[in-house]
């Protein structure tokens, strides 16, 4: 959590915002996400916005597409709303700590067993996913929300939300100007390539590799042994180099059984930090009040 800049909205729709999900916030998020509370105080929500100097036109047409995405492993859409200048999505609040905060809250890089269980239960999404014909195309370290229960990936559509081109490739360095980071996207999208399931595997091998080291496109040796061939597999320059999700996930753990990690319903076995970062986070949303003109 971070408390609200003059440059935030006091109000999304009928919510009224108390804090940013993000504490680094505009640097590797593809959307704004906000704490809110309807101004009776009955219920908390994670409330998104476009980031700045995105198209909301292209951002609320992928939200609308979030929002039929019901398998597990997904953060929900749970309410969409707005005008088409200033569109919004919502979910029910629920303890979730970005990916990057997660690796704040632990002091560096994730135990190896830790990252093999994340990148397990996100593979096995993104799989779920595929089967139906449906491209996640914004899997991303700020993408990837973990909750007691295991990661929900979020920031759907972001690459199909602000593409990438040959201009803008030579443009950036770690991220988007909409906060996009590029060493999520695959190089076949800088020469207008299409956001296909191939992308989706480029992007979770950079989350991988991200959760391992802490960079989305560290040297090879940096990747602890035991995880360096999926990864480099994953980050294959030849989309048809790239394996598909199921086999991600068969690597990453093998003998586990399909469908029982994405959304799972027991918690997960994290670290004292991380789940202390998360008792936290809940307890500040718990204490936190509207501000006075709201009550």
């Amino acid at each position: 959590m971070e408390q609200l800049r003059q440059d935030d909205p006091p109000r999304i729709g009928d919510l009224v915002t108390l804090a940013r999900l993000d504490a680094d916030a505009g640097r590797g998020v593809p959307e704004r996400r906000y704490l809110a509370r309807s101004a009776d105080g009955g219920h908390t929500v994670v409330a998104c916005l476009p980031p700045p100097g995105g198209d909301p036109a292209r951002w609320a047409a992928e939200a609308q597409q979030a929002a039929r995405l019901t398998q597990p492993g997904f953060w929900p859409v749970a309410q969409l709303g707005g005008t088409p200048a200033f569109p919004w999505y919502a979910t029910p609040y629920r303890p979730a700590l970005p990916l990057p905060a997660v690796l704040a809250a632990y002091g560096g890089p994730l135990p190896e067993a830790l990252v093999r269980t994340l990148g397990g239960a996100l593979a096995e999404a993104l799989a779920s996913a595929h089967v139906l014909g449906i491209v996640h195309g914004g899997v991303c370290p700020a993408g990837v929300l973990l909750t007691a229960c295991g990661p929900l990936l979020g920031c759907f559509g972001a690459a199909r939300a602000h593409p990438l081109n040959e201009t803008t490739a030579t443009q950036t360095t770690a991220t988007q100007p909409t906060g996009l980071e590029t060493g999520c996207l695959a190089p076949e999208l800088a020469t207008g390539g299409p956001v296909d399931r191939a992308g989706d595997v480029y992007a979770l091998g950079a989350v991988l590799a991200y959760a391992a080291t802490g960079h989305t496109v560290p040297e090879r040796d940096e990747i602890p042994a035991g995880l360096r061939d999926i990864v480099t597999a994953c980050r294959s320059r030849d989309p048809q180099g790239r394996p598909e999700p199921a086999r991600v996930l068969a690597e990453l753990l093998p003998g586990a059984a399909y469908g029982g990690l994405a959304g799972a319903s027991e918690p997960m076995s994290l670290p004292g930090r991380v789940v202390e970062a998360l008792s936290r986070q809940s307890a500040e949303v718990l204490a936190a009040a509207l501000p006075t003109h709201e009550r």
